[in-house]
């Protein structure tokens, strides 16, 4: 967090603590020398910062709203346990007690099964890491942690922390913050600052973190990771395990602006959260949205190091940044943030409050459960924001392209023919004619939820934007206007086979579906999603009927017997069509971007009723298991091919069986095969049975 409001009658807060500003608690944890970046593929970025809702209810809101809707993420409040008072704050959860994982938002039970529940949906989960300090205020936690000297804690010992021999301070705190010494060894607000420079706090900080990785946590918002010296963070980072997925946890940090330290002292241990772009957001959206021609020379951080926010919890209170109470020009601020090609976009959802300290809705200190009609403000859920986030997901990497500035109030821009968007932050409607760069046609507009239309005639359109109001849409939701049926929603001309084949062992009484964006797809409804054949099992097979000229994105899932439903782990999968077939070929949990594939080709002639299968050290090759080997096809007898997805720049080891009428499997004699992909599209192997 940024701003610490101070905790009555423990520790004074100076002029020069507020002039500072929002001082920095944040940041996701990051990686040395190879830090990991949030997956910026098609799809799978869009952060939903579900701020200080209880576990129970995060859940929920994966299942219900956030999976289907194609966020990538969630980030949720800090964990542990906490300071708990007679009268009660938000900031409360900012004062750590211990590393239990029973807090204000639930046992450490239904923490669990809130990441099991956001992963079953295809959801990550990122936690907010509070590192840098521990407790100002004694007294019991929400756990029954009992503290009676803030430097004594269930964790730490009172020489864990940073005394006069560190800081140069009187009173120990931070009354300097042009002063590096000062800011990263001294107290930020009175809150005991933990010595991170010593190898024994790092290795309990990585333990905490570790704790929650092991439960699934995929990252981490590290909270006054300014405080936190560049190296110490980078060592922390360095113990931390890989998560379920077998990737680095990726790992954003706080870093307020200011003239020391800089945030590109973090860029090698993690992103940073762009305060800067926040600010340009109100700017615009308080003045001129014409200003926004010139975001990417403004002043924000880097694309490629950065996670952007319109506001966050002390920002909207202070007043740096905008809130939900500046209405619909906080909604467009967020519209445009998820339009605008930039850095890692995150979309606020917390509760209304009237006084600056005011808790979240709670029971005796304990947060209740989220009523988004009452008392909280479920940004995530606004029609306009769901479409922009399928918007997005869709335009993918698409570079901005077509800026028009129509009015100080007006601007449009597309995003290379992937999408438009234009956005009227002026008190009254407003009509122009925009040059799109899309396809001819008419579109459904996202920010209505498509109860109205765009027609591109040329590449331009006609459009009256409402005021306070946007009008955005994008190939996905393409309505055929040439070559279609009597219906106009296209026949066979408008659409187009799409080829799904997913490698995916199962157990019995499984079944692999595929879902997507579009209606074709299920529109992520997983009840309509499309089942696939397992007659090449494991890989599944099947075709849908797709809307030609469209982007759209997808994702396997599998059903139990009972009709359990488990999604991929990996961000969504995007496709773009043409006039022409398509076929998309995918492993279980492995991402577009991260896969390239081998044409398997093995000269071998067999007896009437024998296969030949490949089988390897990969999980897409069947892991050495026979029963997941891969079945290759006799097409071009006697060669037997397949194509498979592999992970890009690997090595691997492989061989061919031939598996016979019963299932007898004959392997072929000699040493295991090798092979290494690098980073091109595609590989091809000319195998003889030996």
């Amino acid at each position: 967090m940024t701003t610490r409001h101070r905790p009555p009658g423990v520790f004074r807060r100076t002029a020069g603590a507020v002039a500072a500003g929002a001082l920095a608690l944040a940041g996701l944890i990051a990686l040395p020398a190879s830090p990991a970046h949030a997956d910026t593929t098609a799809k799978g970025d869009v952060i939903a910062n579900l701020w200080e809702w209880n576990w129970n209810s995060i859940a929920s809101e994966c299942t219900n709203v956030l999976g289907p809707a194609g966020y990538g993420a969630v980030q949720v409040a800090p964990p542990s346990e906490s300071l708990k008072q007679s009268s009660y704050y938000w900031w409360d959860v900012y004062q750590p007690y211990s590393y239990t994982l029973n807090s204000r938002f639930g046992t450490a039970t239904q923490f669990a099964a809130m990441v099991t529940a956001c992963h079953t949906a295809g959801v990550k989960v990122y936690t907010d890491a509070v590192i840098n300090h521990t407790a100002a205020q004694t007294g019991t936690g929400y756990d029954g942690t009992t503290i009676t000297s803030k430097y004594d804690t269930p964790d730490w010992d009172p020489s864990d922390y940073h005394t006069s021999a560190d800081c140069p301070t009187s009173d120990l705190t931070i009354q300097d913050y042009s002063n590096l010494t000062q800011v990263q060894n001294c107290e930020l607000l009175g809150l005991p600052d933990l010595k991170t420079s010593a190898d024994n706090v790092r290795s309990g900080l990585a333990a905490f973190l570790n704790k929650q990785i092991a439960l699934g946590v995929d990252g981490f918002r590290v909270d006054s990771a300014k405080h936190i010296p560049a190296t110490d963070m980078a060592a922390i980072v360095a113990k931390l395990n890989t998560t379920a997925s077998g990737a680095a946890p990726y790992v954003f940090d706080e870093v307020y602006p200011g003239s020391t330290p800089q945030p590109s002292d973090y860029y090698g241990s993690g992103d940073v959260l762009d305060f800067t772009y926040a600010s340009q957001m109100k700017s615009a959206f308080e003045g001129n949205v014409s200003n926004l021609s010139s975001l990417s020379s403004s002043g924000i951080l880097p694309a490629a190091n950065s996670v952007s926010f319109v506001t966050n919890h002390d920002t909207e209170r202070n007043g740096l940044h905008m809130s939900y109470k500046d209405g619909d020009s906080y909604r467009l601020a967020n519209l445009f943030e998820l339009a605008y090609k930039w850095s890692t976009p995150t979309i606020y959802s917390s509760w209304q409050w009237t006084q600056s300290d005011q808790a979240p809705p709670n029971s005796a200190g304990f947060v209740t459960d989220t009523d988004c009609s009452s008392g909280w403000n479920c940004l995530d859920r606004d029609t306009a924001v769901v479409g922009m986030v399928a918007w997005h997901n869709a335009a993918g990497g698409a570079a901005v392209s077509n800026w028009q500035t129509m009015s100080s109030n007006v601007i449009g821009f597309g995003r290379s023919g992937a999408g438009f968007f234009a956005v009227n932050n002026g008190s009254s409607s407003a009509t122009y004619t925009f040059a799109t760069g899309m396809a001819d046609g008419t579109y459904s507009d996202v920010i209505d939820g498509g109860a109205s239309t765009v027609t591109v005639s040329g590449g331009n359109a006609s459009i009256t934007i409402p005021a306070k109001d946007a009008v955005a849409f994008y190939n996905s939701s393409y309505t055929c206007t040439v070559g279609c049926d009597d219906s106009g929603s296209g026949g066979s001309t408008s659409t187009v086979t799409a080829t799904f084949n997913e490698y995916a062992p199962t157990t019995t009484g499984t079944n692999v579906y595929v879902v997507g964006s579009i209606d074709a797809l299920g529109g992520w409804d997983t009840s309509k999603a499309i089942r696939l054949s397992s007659s090449g099992y494991p890989i599944w097979s099947g075709t849908a009927s797709v809307p030609i000229n469209t982007s759209f994105t997808y994702k396997y899932i599998k059903k139990d017997s009972s009709g359990n439903v488990t999604w991929e782990s990996n961000a969504n999968r995007s496709a773009t069509t043409t006039a022409s077939a398509v076929s998309l070929d995918n492993s279980w949990n492995v991402a577009n971007a991260d896969a390239t594939y081998v044409t398997f080709n093995e000269y071998a002639t067999t007896d009437y009723g024998t296969n030949v299968y490949v089988v390897g050290s990969l999980a897409s090759l069947g892991s050495w298991n026979t029963s997941d080997a891969i079945p290759l096809s006799s097409e071009s007898y006697p060669t037997w091919s397949k194509l498979v997805i592999v992970p890009k720049s690997t090595a691997f080891t492989y061989k061919y069986i031939k598996k016979d009428g019963s299932g007898n499997v004959t392997w072929e004699s000699g040493t295991n095969r090798s092979y290494t992909t690098g980073t091109s599209a595609g590989y091809t192997t000319s195998d003889t049975w030996k």
